[in-house]
């Protein structure tokens, strides 16, 4: 009976993702592993006693500064995203799917480093040395300073480390690299949070920056314990539709810069370069207006996008209309339609619709509401929106534009670009100057901008 109160008390523990159960069992729970689940034992609580301090604690104004400051990396997209470079003693995670350009980015990271008179060692967890090497070759990443080994063992990488005695350490990736001290396999929960310890630990006593490259799961968050994004000082995201050429990166955490800047990356078969003007990417190449198709201008953290929404409506023969949308939420754009039908009488019921963005680009923002809708409403009276025309505001469901953040900056990137006209709602004119060459044209409901923008019979209008 005391074993069991014992067994029931200390609990088990999956060693692969971290899962807890009060009792044993085959497999585990959450990520469906076979014979990783094993009892923890119950903590012993200790009492640590106070001990000579070697180093005085110091007056915050009698602290060094130009310990923390930042190093440019070479690559201004990714300085942006840092805010500013990395700090020596900082830790980054950086995190994306297989194949988005990760180890792409920090190879060439390392080589420009490497360039400007640092010391760099590159750890490869993933691929042989050869490897890494051609990849190298490819994308123009070679330097006399940049140090290659490719290992998977903690203790070794360390041992580098102190032989090398490198200003950057890339390690890709986190999840490949196991200690012999750790029970487990490398990638679980127990071995990802003793490497990424001693990496830190590493980091913080040397001042080395180090990049970490790290998995994801299938929902797009970051494989391993969570803890490993507490322990870290930076953590980057990767995003990207695998068969664009757009990258986004993007910081989730930040403690020496803003978590709102947005890098923007071109993908190539010769590496990846920054993008420090995307918006062309995001618009179709014509030189005259086409129906269907409206532009609107996004932002991505402080930074403003011009994306193009492209909408086609065609007649169905089946009961059941086909809805099909890329790059914009499903349930967003079905919403739009609905007000459409119902408060600007636009005859979409029976029709086949399909709406995207162009470029790749994804827009999850309210703001792509006015776009989506007139884009669509243009493409049913095929009709062109006028020339040189953006639309930003979120559509409610009575109809009714609402304003949305960031307009002075969306108006100013639309001006920077040669557009003429802005379809807006309400309040615009009073929250900033308007740029010049801009004429800025404010709507209150959805019916509104549709009569404005394509200047069709007032039959569209609201219901009564």
């Amino acid at each position: 009976m005391a074993s069991r109160a014992s067994a029931r008390a200390s609990g088990y523990r999956c060693a692969e993702c971290g899962w807890t159960t009060v009792k044993w069992v085959g497999r585990c729970g959450e990520c469906q592993t076979w014979g990783s689940v094993a009892e923890v034992g119950v903590p012993t609580i200790r009492t640590t006693a106070a001990t000579s301090v070697s180093q005085p604690a110091l007056r915050i104004g009698q602290v060094d500064v130009q310990h923390a400051t930042a190093r440019s990396t070479g690559v201004s997209e990714l300085d942006r995203v840092l805010g500013g470079g990395l700090v020596p003693g900082a830790v980054v995670l950086v995190a994306g799917e297989p194949g988005i350009g990760k180890s792409t980015l920090l190879l060439d990271v390392a080589a420009r480093a490497a360039r400007g008179g640092q010391t760099v060692l590159y750890v490869s967890g993933e691929e042989s040395a050869a490897q890494v090497r051609m990849r190298a070759e490819r994308i123009e990443a070679m330097a006399a300073s940049l140090f290659l080994v490719a290992e998977t063992d903690l203790a070794t990488v360390l041992g580098q480390v102190e032989a090398v005695q490198p200003d950057l350490v890339v390690v890709d990736s986190v999840q490949t690299i196991a200690s012999a001290q750790v029970e487990g396999s490398a990638g679980n929960v127990s071995q990802v949070r003793e490497v990424a310890a001693s990496l830190i630990q590493a980091a913080k006593s040397r001042g080395i920056a180090v990049l970490l490259v790290g998995h994801v799961t299938k929902d797009g968050s970051i494989a391993g314990p969570r803890i490993l994004e507490h322990l870290v000082d930076v953590v980057v995201q990767f995003e990207g539709d695998r068969h664009s050429r757009l990258r986004l990166v993007r910081a989730v955490k930040n403690r020496y810069g803003p978590t709102d800047e947005v890098g923007c990356f071109d993908l190539s078969d010769v590496g990846i370069v920054g993008l420090a003007d995307p918006s062309g990417l995001f618009l179709s190449n014509r030189d005259v207006s086409v129906a269907g198709t409206c532009v609107t201008v996004t932002l991505e953290g402080r930074r403003p996008l011009v994306a193009e929404v492209q909408a086609l409506i065609a007649p169905s023969n089946i009961p059941s209309p086909r809805r099909a949308t890329h790059g914009l939420d499903a349930s967003r754009v079905a919403m739009v339609m609905a007000v459409l039908e119902r408060r600007a009488r636009v005859p979409i019921g029976g029709s086949d619709a399909y709406v995207s963005t162009v470029g790749g680009v994804r827009l999850g923002e309210p703001a792509a509401d006015l776009a989506v809708a007139l884009s669509i409403a243009s493409s049913v009276v095929d009709a062109a929106l006028p020339p040189q025309a953006v639309a930003f505001g979120e559509v409610g469901l009575a109809g009714e534009l609402r304003p949305v953040s960031g307009m002075p900056r969306r108006l100013a990137e639309a001006a920077r670009l040669g557009f003429r006209v802005a379809f807006t709602p309400r309040g615009v004119m009073g929250s900033g100057p308007i740029p010049d060459g801009l004429r800025v044209i404010e709507v209150a409901d959805v019916a509104g901008a549709v009569v404005a923008a394509l200047d069709v019979p007032a039959r569209h209008g609201p219901r009564g």
